[in-house]
């Protein structure tokens, strides 16, 4: 395995509910997950690879880093995404060169996901 240099190589987001956190973002985006004991969890299939980590119990505080993912089809995420128990924290809205809107997963961690005009 070849990594970039200078490049994000991987994303870790705290994490308090594993078995939420893994059937949200399975369901929601397709990711695969790998359990590395109960406090762990690596996911791929998001275009980067990553973890959630329930390292002692930390709670996720905000604001925190904001990853923006990305979604061909704007309005179907955002229907798949509250039908799988995300809370809409900002509503679509519109920027230069597209739309996005924000989002809570299980855990409380603020994400955000964009689509091209």
């Amino acid at each position: 395995m070849s990594h970039r240099d200078k490049s994000i190589n991987y994303i870790e987001f705290p994490m308090v509910k594993p078995d939420e956190t893994k059937t949200f973002y399975s369901t929601a985006f397709g990711w695969e997950f790998t359990d590395w004991g109960p406090d762990y969890v690596s996911f791929s299939g998001a275009g980067i690879d990553g973890g959630f980590n329930r390292d002692s119990g930390t709670p996720v505080t905000a604001p925190g880093p904001l990853i923006v993912l990305y979604a061909k089809d704007l309005a179907s995420i955002q229907e798949k995404l509250e039908a799988t128990g995300a809370i809409i924290v900002k509503p679509p809205y519109e920027f230069p060169g597209g739309r996005r809107f924000h989002f809570r997963d299980p855990n409380g961690n603020e994400l955000a996901i964009w689509s091209e005009k």
